[in-house]
């Protein structure tokens, strides 16, 4: 929707900052360290005049302690390993498939192990976080929990390659019934595509 006017319904803005660097990679990329705050954030890569959004995540410790787990899980072959050349065209590529996959084959990720790890080092260098700004850090786990399905739901929905590049299969926790719509006004900087101004939570 380009505009809201339904004063009955709370309207929360929120100002996507960024883009940051992923921790430790900041040599790499030359690019600021995360902020030491907690909240939803976005991990996106460079693609044309903007950002694809590759997830919405939350969390309501400081974000980089997030993020170290999040290295250790790619460095374990744990998470999706993605093909940069490939997505800086807008295509999905996949150099190797994590969740269910990687448990079941952890002999072929033995044997694949140093061509799939300098692929998450060029991934997590090339990471373009963005962090939610302007969103009181004391909002309950559902706000956070609403605000990262209603991103991810809205990529879904979107064409390619905003579509394409996300994982599927998320565990995600929309708004249920019972609670009070919440509109969300996003702004940035920068172009993150296939997010609206303004979202339903």
């Amino acid at each position: 929707m380009s505009g809201f006017k339904d004063e009955t319904v709370e309207i929360i803005r929120v100002n996507w900052d960024g883009p940051y660097s992923w921790p430790k990679y900041e040599n790499a990329n030359n690019l600021p360290s995360l902020p030491k705050l907690p909240g939803v954030y976005l991990q996106t890569f460079e693609y044309k005049n903007g950002f694809l959004i590759y997830a919405a995540g939350i969390t309501r410790r400081q974000v980089k302690s997030r993020f170290g787990e999040h290295t250790r899980k790619y460095k374990n072959g744990e998470y999706n390993v993605l093909d940069i050349d490939a997505i800086q065209l807008g295509n999905r590529k996949e150099v190797w498939h994590g969740w269910d996959y990687a448990k079941k084959h952890r002999s072929e990720f033995e044997q694949r192990k140093t061509q799939i790890l300098e692929a998450v080092e060029q991934q997590l260098s090339k990471f373009r976080i963005f962090v939610s700004k302007g969103l009181a850090i004391d909002r309950d786990l559902r706000f956070l929990e609403r605000t990262e399905a209603a991103v991810m739901l809205t990529l879904y929905k979107q064409l390619p390659p905003v579509c394409d590049l996300p994982d599927k299969g998320m565990q995600l926790m929309p708004r249920w019934e019972s609670e009070r719509p919440l509109i969300l006004k996003s702004s940035s900087n920068h172009h993150l595509h296939g997010l609206p101004d303004y979202l339903e939570i």
